[in-house]
This record gives C-alpha cells, structure tokens and sequence, in this order.
C-alpha cells in the first residue's frame, strides 16, 4: 500500500445500507500506517447443507429455492443441475431453452432491483429510491415496469415469480400458454425503450468512480451462448476446467472478521458476477447489448469494479434479447409438454454450477439410495468478499490523495460495496463457536 504520510482516518460503517444483509465497513489508519481495512460480514450463519441432508432427491428444488428470496431460480436450477448430474438424467433440448428463459428473468429482475433502487440512489447522492424518485421520476418508473416485466416472465415460465414449482428435476410440469407468451413478448419489445433511455438518462447524469484494479475474472463459459445456465469455469488468469474442478477454483478459507469464507484462485482473490461475465463472454452477447455497452463507455476488459452496475445493464438488454428470440421460437414450433424424465439410478456424486446474478452458483450433492448424504453450496458473495477488500485497500491511498473528505470517503466504499451488488444473507455460512 502506498504511503499515506501523517494520514489518521477511522471509518466504521454498521450495517451497510442497499444491500442484501448485514456487513459492516471498518478502516482504520494510524499515522499513516493501515492498521485495519475490512467488510465485516455480521449475518447469523445459515445452515442450508444441514437442513437438505437427509432429504429425497425430488425434494431438493423446493427447499433450495427459499435460501433466497432475490435468487430463488437460481438455487433451483443449481439443485437441478446437481441432482440431475449425480443421477445421469439427461433433458430435452426443450427443456434446456426453457430453463434459459427462466433464468434469464431472475437476471433480469434482480439487476434491475440493484441498478434503479439500490445503486441509483448514489448516482443522485441520496439515500433511498423515494428521494431519488424526486429529482428522477421517470428512471423510478422504468425500474418498476423491467422489474414487473422479469417477474412475470418469471410467473410464466416457472409457476410463480418467487421460488418457482413447475421447474423441476427431470423437466417441467407444464409449460406456458400462447396467450402468456405472446403478451409477454409484446411487453419485452417495448421495454427496448426502457432500456435506452436509461442509457440515456445514466449517460447525461451519471458520472461512475474511476478507480481501477486488475483482477482474475472467473464466470461459466460455453462454446456457443453467452454462458449462464450451462458451461465450464473459465478463469481471466488460467484459462478453462470442468465445472468439476469447483473446489480448485473456490479454495474457501475462514477469515476472522466474517461469518461468510472467502474465496482466491490464482490470485488472493478474484470477481464473478456481471462485470467478471462480460469480461470473459464479451463476444457472445446480444449485439444491441454491446451498443448498450460502447454508449455507457465500458471498455473490454473493463477493471472498474463501479463499472459492475453498467455491466448489469448491458446483461439485461442481452436477457430482454435473448428471451424475445426464445419466445419467438417457442410461438413458432408450439410448445409441447413433455413427461420429466425420472432417474433409472438413485446414487451418485453431482455437481451443478449455474450462474446467478451475482455469479457462479455451486451445488454439490453426494446421493445414496436417493437420499441427500453430502451437500455443499459456494455462494457468489462469498468469493466476492476478499476481492471487494482487495479494492478497498487499493482505492483508499488515491482517495486520500485527491484529498477526499472522510465523509467522501465513505460513501466511496459504500458504493464499493454496492456495486458488487452482494447478497451478504446467501453467502454466510461459518459459525466460530467458543466453548468455557
């Protein structure tokens, strides 16, 4: 770290505000000497490899999904592709495209709750979307309607917005009427103009952090699609490994001042999520999604972790594609129902990596005479924490330099932490119990 002189500076955050959970910021410089710099994640542990041991393969998907209330399709599907991979049960292409569809609408509506009401009050220096929605009403309610757009979706094609029943292992239990689609898919057209205007608007009022650090980027990667639901991990640093390897690529270690591991691979740390995903995928998003991206001025790479929001954006133009083609090819060649495929064995070890919002999801079951044995979940927060310190401890000694105040400071790391849009609830997952 560079010298910061005489510098004494004490920042302590309790509890973080616009984001998911509990974590706390604390900083401390003595006379020039950093004695402290860390996010402190505070949540109570949450226990979810103990509470799916013990329970019937089929059963999985329904408990997973109430993790969480913002990534519900997500662990879904990750259970499914878990159970699914120690089962050898292997889909309908059909199924494939629908699964797609469905988590493309979880992307879409979280990045959309991240970028209008939780990292848009920053933008306009205030602390909550009612304040913002007063000097931009009109960013306020294009929010709302992408944010009902990816519900509904959500609705259609998975049986409720939030922790969805119809996906299941093996298939689905039904599929979406014409009418559903075709109302849909009128509404996606439409919010081409939502999209645009809030490039627009982010464009004209809107000026990102500059601060840069290079780091290793990690995120799913397939041959052919822009990867989310199906690939290999794929690292910025060293290259491709099976989604087998997740252990390799994690290396979680408990850390004292957390409740949440931390995660390094090549280097002490690394990104997922959104910015880590176009980084690595950059040649197979949707081309509007890339003029998304030129007119909000990311680069490729791009080493600005403010600049995740943005590429948030660029994901939801690329999922609001991605779905009107799907859905168009599904009006086209009638959607038919199709009986999910049952398991022929009841044994095995399986992996499902999936990627969620804010990166790549792990769930890893070892499955005897169709009973969960062994569970294990990675959770993208986790493998965020320690690269979001890693910036933090980088960004302070420029900050401190272009003479920001403590108050500037903060907000600074506050939005940091924003920006990585982290779901701090999901990624606890250590206890330290001290017995007297």
């Amino acid at each position: 770290m560079e010298n910061l002189k005489n510098i004494n500076l004490d920042i302590s955050v309790k509890y973080i505000t616009r984001v998911e959970g509990h974590g706390n910021i604390k900083v401390d410089i003595k006379t020039g000497e950093l004695k402290e710099c860390k996010l402190e994640i505070v949540e109570a542990p949450r226990f979810y490899e103990a509470f799916i041991r013990g329970r019937k393969w089929y059963e999985t998907p329904f408990i997973t999904s109430r993790i969480c209330g913002i990534c519900g399709i997500g662990h879904t599907l990750t259970t499914i592709a878990a159970v699914e991979d120690a089962l050898n049960i292997k889909v309908t292409e059909q199924t494939k495209l629908l699964r797609r569809v469905l988590n493309n609408s979880e992307i879409m509506q979280s990045h959309s709750l991240h970028i209008y009401f939780l990292a848009a009050p920053d933008f306009y220096k205030t602390t909550n979307i009612f304040t913002m929605a007063e000097k931009n009403k009109e960013l306020a309610l294009i929010g709302l309607r992408i944010k009902k757009l990816s519900n509904d979706i959500g609705d259609v094609f998975g049986g409720r917005s939030i922790h969805p029943i119809s996906s299941i292992i093996g298939g689905f239990t039904k599929v979406p009427e014409k009418n559903e689609m075709k109302s849909l898919l009128e509404r996606l057209k439409k919010a081409e103009e939502d999209i645009w205007k809030t490039v627009e608007i982010f464009k004209k009022e809107v000026q990102i952090p500059n601060y840069i650090r290079e780091t290793e980027y990690i995120s799913l990667k397939h041959p052919e699609i822009y990867a989310f639901n199906e690939g290999n991990i794929f690292s910025s640093d060293t290259g491709i490994t099976s989604y087998k390897n997740y252990k390799e690529m994690t290396n979680e270690t408990v850390v004292p001042h957390s409740t949440a591991k931390h995660c390094k691979h090549n280097r002490n740390s690394y990104m997922v999520g959104a910015l880590a995903r176009y980084n690595n995928n950059y040649d197979q998003l949707k081309e509007s999604a890339k003029k998304v991206a030129k007119e909000l001025g990311l680069r490729h790479p791009e080493n600005n972790p403010y600049m995740n929001t943005y590429a948030q954006l660029v994901e939801v133009e690329h999922c609001r594609v991605d779905c009107i083609e799907l859905i168009e090819e599904f009006l086209k060649n009638n959607l038919v129902y199709e009986k999910p495929i049952e398991p022929e064995i009841f044994n095995g070890d399986g992996v499902g990596a999936v990627e969620v919002p804010r990166g790549i999801l792990y769930h890893h079951y070892i499955i005897k005479d169709g009973i969960i044995k062994e569970a294990n979940f990675i959770i993208p927060t986790g493998q965020n924490l320690a690269n979001i310190e890693n910036d933090m401890k980088e960004f302070l000694p420029k900050m401190i330099k272009e003479n920001k105040s403590k108050e500037e400071i903060t907000l600074l790391l506050e939005m940091l932490v924003r920006a990585y849009d982290p779901c701090i609830s999901c990624s606890a997952h250590f206890l330290e119990v001290e017995f007297i």
